[in-house]
């Protein structure tokens, strides 16, 4: 085998795996948020579960991205772990698509179907043409870059040293751990199956010798979820390990009958073509293994239990989401959307407890005023240094999304909506701080507001609290939901104005200190702030719902 063989051999691996990661895309992105909906909706039925997770993964072109939203809707609460079984079990059959796709002698027209998909991104402009011509280009490129990669390998079949390599995969435990190191790798049961099609077409690997290999790549297809699942709840974390044994369960099962059954012969009498052997091959084992553990879901769901058991100790809402958040970016940097659907639901989950921590806050900054009691000053600290720490972390969390996300027009707007409310949560925190500072000038000087000035500051405690509360309480109509809290920020306008007047009166008759004044004053200052952020986080909040 010639240098040149070995450079054709890695620009066909190379467009094969970009034609593949550009079809998925261009599918992803046709179809929107539309899949992610489907699986919210979702009943307890486990045909219909089946047949849900498949049809997503055919349409996504990714059973490692159909599971990983199964992770996160079961980490996020809006899934059970059993549902998430049959999904999981239809993922893994909607997955052999892409061999069968493979396996279609349309080699000739690869270059043809490459051409004009390109033709539809360069020279028209409409998004949906865009991404017809991306799904068609990424078809061609995969096409293109298999046959690049079968016809470099065909000196392989007279290479001794590569052939010796190859006879080890025979041996059932050298295949499946090379199939599923392998997959891991490169995080794509589909595109693995794919190169093996590839060595097959070109004579290099017999299905006798491939099977093996191909049951390791279905288990090396489970490190994406494994690592989505990172700094996940157990329930989430519970879901990759019924991955894992739905796919190490078929593994053994056809491992034995390939060893001591004429199923290997009788797949390759069924066709004479290598790459529509391996894909035949891999769309039975999954429906076969999908029909074997239909009856034990159930016992699936309870093994995942045993074996991942309930901590005694408990994680914060606050530590489980910031670590959900961070552990998404492991998947290896996708960011179709499979992990974006759950992105989104994360990162909501992360924004509605940011608010009600940035809630918390003002109610007991107010406490402190009233009281006069500084007990609550650590808690509002380090409540605060959560709430930087977490707008940190979305921010920087929204812009890879965004990044990796750009032409899912709704998608990313409902994301940059959540991270201006981000924003203004943030700052509804540091007036909350703002206002517990005082207590320092308060107490060091011997302030004491008059018993009106007191009055006012629980008012001002009341209207704030209710309306943070009316923010996390959303209305089913969200037009009338916008329209209460936009009448309770100008209520809070209202009410600042009244007090600065009533102040400034108080102020003439000498009831109250200069100290006490200036304090009163930037204290209204804060309370009036804090009203235009609560209106700017229900706004965004309005314009989601639009967007979804």
């Amino acid at each position: 085998m010639q240098i040149g063989n070995y450079l054709s051999l890695l620009g066909g691996l190379a467009l094969f795996l970009y034609g593949m990661q550009m079809m998925s895309d261009g599918l992803e992105e046709a179809a929107g948020n539309k899949m992610k909906k489907i699986l919210e909706k979702l009943t307890s039925n486990r045909f219909l579960g089946i047949i849900v997770g498949a049809g997503i993964t055919i349409v996504i072109q990714s059973s490692s991205a159909t599971t990983v939203m199964a992770v996160g809707f079961v980490n996020s609460g809006m899934m059970t772990l059993r549902q998430a079984v049959w999904i999981i079990m239809g993922a893994n059959i909607g997955t052999t698509v892409t061999g069968q796709l493979i396996a279609l002698d349309v080699g000739l027209f690869a270059p043809l179907v490459a051409f004009l998909g390109v033709a539809l991104i360069v020279f028209l402009k409409m998004p949906k043409v865009h991404h017809i011509g991306k799904i068609m280009a990424g078809l061609g490129i995969l096409f293109i870059g298999m046959e690049m990669m079968s016809t470099s390998m065909n000196p392989l079949r007279e290479a001794e040293w590569f052939v010796d390599i190859v006879k080890n995969f025979s041996n059932p435990l050298v295949g499946i751990l090379v199939g599923a190191a392998f997959t891991a790798i490169i995080q794509s049961s589909s595109a693995s199956v794919g190169i093996l099609q590839a060595l097959a077409v070109s004579g290099v690997i017999s299905l006798p010798t491939a099977v093996y290999v191909l049951f390791g790549q279905n288990i090396g297809t489970c490190v994406t979820a494994v690592l989505a699942s990172i700094g996940a709840n157990k329930s989430a974390k519970r879901t990759t390990v019924i991955h894992l044994l739905f796919n190490v369960i078929g593994t053994l099962v056809f491992t034995i009958l390939c060893m001591f059954t004429p199923l290997t012969s009788f797949m390759e009498s069924v066709t004479a073509d290598p790459a529509a052997q391996i894909a035949n091959m891999h769309t039975v084992f999954n429906i076969v293994t999908t029909v074997l553990l239909i009856p034990f879901g159930g016992l699936l769901a309870s093994a995942a239990v045993k074996i991942l058991p309930d901590d005694k100790q408990t994680v914060s809402a606050s530590e489980l989401s910031i670590a959900s958040l961070n552990a998404e970016y492991r998947i290896g940097g996708r960011t179709g959307l499979g992990a974006a659907a759950v992105h989104t639901d994360i990162l909501r989950k992360e924004i509605e407890h940011m608010i009600y921590l940035a809630g918390e806050n003002v109610n007991r900054c107010y406490q402190v005023i009233i009281d006069k009691d500084t007990s609550l000053l650590p808690v509002i600290e380090e409540t605060e240094e959560t709430l930087d720490s977490m707008n940190k972390e979305i921010s920087q969390f929204v812009s890879r999304i965004i990044s990796g996300d750009s032409g899912r027009g709704q998608n990313v707007a409902s994301i940059e909506e959540y991270f201006l409310i981000s924003g203004n949560a943030e700052r509804i925190g540091d007036h909350a701080v703002n206002i517990s500072d005082y207590i320092e000038v308060i107490n060091r000087k011997s302030i004491n507001f008059s018993e009106e000035a007191r009055t006012e500051i629980i008012e001002m405690q009341l209207i704030t609290k209710k309306a943070i509360d009316k923010v996390l309480n959303r209305d089913a109509d969200s037009a009338e939901w916008l329209s209460k809290i936009a009448a309770m920020e100008q209520l809070i306008d209202d009410m600042t104005k009244t007090y600065r007047e009533d102040h400034l009166d108080r102020m003439r008759k000498g009831l109250c200190s200069e100290e006490a004044c200036v304090l009163f004053s930037e204290l209204l200052t804060d309370f009036e702030r804090i009203g235009d952020h609560v209106l700017n986080i229900a706004q965004s909040y309005s314009k989601i719902f639009v967007n979804d």
